[in-house]
């Protein structure tokens, strides 16, 4: 008989549990990982008290925190690309190229928005 799949209030908590413990896995395995959440816990705080409105807070935290939400996305690829094996392959390669520079251009536009948001005020 075919399992069933959890629906409702049970579903919610099960997608929790599974978001948590890719959290955990990515910190575990992933330097560049840690070392963004690191970068959050000084200037998270900072971007909600230099963000003059809350257009400006919301650009400025938003910014830093899609750089570890790519970050996660490209760990999942680059696992994934690890499962199916070890031996060089061209388009491997590229699946884990470019998710690197989707992390490269996610913190790029950080320190843009940073730029325009700060650099007038000085």
């Amino acid at each position: 008989m075919a399992e069933q799949k959890a629906t409702g209030l049970r579903r919610i908590i099960n997608a929790g549990g599974y978001s948590l413990a890719g959290f955990r896995a990515c910190w575990r395995h992933e330097a560049a990982f840690r070392q963004e959440l690191l970068g959050l816990v000084p200037l998270l705080p900072l971007a909600l008290y230099l963000g003059q409105t809350g257009v400006e807070r919301a650009l400025l935290a938003g910014s830093l925190l899609l750089v570890p939400l790519v970050e996660l996305l490209n760990s999942a690829i680059e696992a994934v690309v690890d499962r199916v094996g070890n031996e060089h392959h061209e388009l491997s390669g590229r699946a884990k190229d470019v998710g690197s520079a989707a992390v490269f251009l996610a913190i790029a536009m950080a320190l843009v928005i940073w730029l325009l948001i700060l650099a007038p005020r000085w």
